[in-house]
């Protein structure tokens, strides 16, 4: 059994040809395409992080919405950049947002990607200390994140609150008290991955890799988890972690289909550069339900995942993206023996 879930970047845009013109648009479609997945036996409704952009920025109202309107379906984010968290305020919204969902919440995290502006993250009001760069700004915030949200209490209390204090130093409120162990680490790179183990943090993995070892995408990535794996159980952690691989997947079931996307049947893995260094980039896959089966089964890096986040052209409208994971779910998953 393996976990399918959709992941979406909440584009919009006020072309003609978008059924997602405002930022309105995306959040309720994204609700709507969440309360879908459920209906059509999708397992997750993942959405991406960007600022400065016209795509979902702020997740926590949008996951406790989806929370409130579902009851199976984890929930969560592919990734949010830590550089501009305050990691405090965002593990209060994390513990609200989990609890409102039933504790369904599973996070993904990380530096982040390229941004629409320059270091955006300063706007925010954080900078880097001394000596510092972004990432290790992201990886600072991550940390205290995780430290607060296990549920020690660190803050001095009021001699004369306004309100009665438990005994000794106050966590924050409201707590979810394993939320712990569903967030995962976006990472680009062998080592990255490796990282994530050592912080007991769940892998997800996407269609871009920062590192190119000649070898096709989805051997590198496999690579990648099985580092993450070993590194894993070197670390002594007790429960199994989870891990996720993020693709494009069409089935060509009607002319709709393939006038959106038969072409993408010629798609082939690249090269290229993200912010001055080079990147992988897995292919798109697009063709019949049978010719797509047999490709997939030899994509070794969804083999060794637990779960699949599809990215879904949400501009194409809440309907044509359910009708994609349906028809994944429906005529593709049980012949690879994913149901």
């Amino acid at each position: 059994m393996k976990k399918i879930g959709f992941l979406s970047f909440g584009h919009w845009s006020s072309s003609q040809h978008s059924a997602s013109r405002s930022a309105s648009d995306v959040l309720l479609q994204s609700i709507d395409l969440a309360v879908a997945a459920e209906e059509v036996g999708a397992d997750g409704a993942y959405f991406r992080v960007h600022h400065f952009a016209q795509q979902l920025s702020s997740p926590f109202p949008l996951l406790a919405a989806i929370g409130a309107r579902t009851n199976r379906i984890e929930i969560g984010t592919g990734v949010i950049d830590m550089r501009y968290e305050n990691p405090l305020y965002m593990a209060e919204d994390a513990g609200a947002a989990d609890l409102i969902s039933g504790e369904r919440l599973q996070l993904g995290i990380s530096r982040g990607s390229p941004e629409q502006v320059i270091d955006g993250y300063r706007y925010f009001g954080y900078e880097p200390a001394p000596g510092q760069d972004h990432a290790d700004l992201a990886r600072d915030h991550a940390a205290r994140f995780l430290e607060v949200i296990e549920g020690a209490g660190f803050a001095e209390p009021n001699p004369r609150p306004m309100f009665p204090n438990p005994p000794g130093l106050l966590r924050l409120e409201p707590h979810s008290p394993s939320l712990r162990d569903r967030i995962w680490w976006g990472a680009g790179s062998r080592a990255t991955a490796e990282w994530a183990a050592e912080q007991g943090l769940n892998l997800m993995s996407s269609t871009l890799l920062t590192e190119d070892t000649g070898v096709p995408f989805h051997q590198l990535q496999a690579e990648q988890i099985d580092r993450f794996r070993k590194a894993w159980a070197a670390a002594g952690h007790t429960r199994t972690p989870r891990v996720s691989v993020s693709r494009s997947i069409f089935p060509i079931v009607s002319d709709l289909d393939r006038a959106y996307f038969g072409a993408e049947g010629r798609s082939a893995d690249q090269v290229g550069m993200i912010d001055g260094g080079i990147a992988r980039f897995g292919k798109t896959y697009a063709a019949e339900p049978d010719r797509l089966i047999d490709e997939l089964a030899a994509d070794e890096a969804i083999a060794a995942a637990d779960t699949l986040l599809l990215t879904i052209p949400n501009q194409l409208g809440v309907d044509y993206c359910a009708h994609v994971l349906e028809t994944i779910v429906r005529d593709v998953a049980p012949a690879l023996g994913w149901r």
